[in-house]
Formats: structure tokens, C-alpha cells, sequence
């Protein structure tokens, strides 16, 4: 068994001004990453309007599969023309950790 974690720091447009409209460009992002069936969440930035942290994770039987869906979600992420990403980071855990 294998998990992947991944965690996605954004830049928010200038018009998120509230937590309101902080929410109206996280929500589709953090919907558009669960068709991956994976769990994602904002997992941080929780409370500052201009930036976000977005969280992945999965588990999967091969670390080829983690890497080819996690893959696919930063690129979903870094192709959203609305925010800037800023920093990735990525975990990989198997049986031996």
C-alpha cells in the first residue's frame, strides 16, 4: 500500500478580497481535483483572503499510480489561468516507512 500527498500553496486574484469570494475560486478547484477520486481540501491559509493551501491525498497498491494521479492534479492546478501557484510539495509513503 501507498500513499501521496501533495500540497498546493496559490496566489489568489486581487478581487479576493473577502473569504466569500476567497472561496468561489477555491471551491472549484478543490471539486475539479476530487474527479481524480482523491480527497482534497484547503488545509491551510484558511484565514488570509489573497492566498490559499490546497491538500491532496490517495492511496493506491503501485507508486506508479500515485505518481501518474498526482501528476495529473498539479497539472490541473498550474493550468487554472485565474491564480498563481506557488510552491508544490509532494510525499510519497510506502509499507517500509
Amino acid at each position: 500500500m501507498y500513499t501521496g500527498t501533495v500540497v498546493f500553496d496559490l496566489l489568489l486574484p486581487g478581487d479576493s478580497r473577502s473569504l466569500k469570494a476567497k472561496r468561489s475560486y477555491v471551491r472549484p478547484i478543490v471539486a475539479a481535483l476530487r474527479r481524480f477520486e482523491v480527497s482534497a481540501a484547503e488545509v491551510g491559509s484558511l484565514d488570509l483572503h489573497g492566498r490559499a493551501r490546497i491538500g491532496v491525498a490517495l492511496v493506491a497498491s503501485e507508486p506508479a499510480h500515485v505518481g501518474t494521479v498526482l501528476d495529473a492534479c498539479e497539472r490541473l492546478v498550474a493550468g487554472r489561468p485565474e491564480i498563481e501557484l506557488l510552491s508544490v510539495r509532494r510525499r510519497l509513503h510506502g509499507e517500509e516507512d
